[in-house]
């Protein structure tokens, strides 16, 4: 499946686990934790810092009524840790006090798009 008919069939995915599922079918598997330098992954706590990952595509999900339903998820690759996994943070109030680095690091307008 090509990038285009990817985000066709995104665009099509209105929950946060259609999204996820699909992103795990398209080898993200990992799961990741945002902390305010690095991002860690589950399992093997390897920590990916600015630099050595890349923000393939993110989705942002905004609840209609609700500001806990708010989410992004990001999808991550590392060619240095050989991993591509899913961060899923929430926005607004509820959301982590990073680093600048950090934020410059999820602004996926600053890598390729490759999910």
């Amino acid at each position: 499946m090509n990038t285009k008919e990817f985000n066709s069939l995104l665009g099509s995915m209105t929950t946060l686990s259609e999204v996820t599922n699909l992103l795990n079918e398209r080898g993200y598997t990992k799961h990741l934790n945002l902390k305010p330098t690095h991002l860690v992954c589950q399992g093997t706590e390897t920590k990916l810092f600015p630099g050595e990952f890349i923000v393939d595509k993110h989705y942002r999900f905004e609840g209609p009524s609700d500001p806990g339903d708010e989410a992004i998820v990001f999808a991550i690759s590392s060619s240095k840790h050989h991993l591509k996994g899913v961060l899923i943070n929430g926005y607004g109030v509820s959301s982590e006090t990073i680093s600048d680095d950090m934020i410059k690091a999820l602004d996926e307008r600053n890598t390729e798009n490759r999910a």
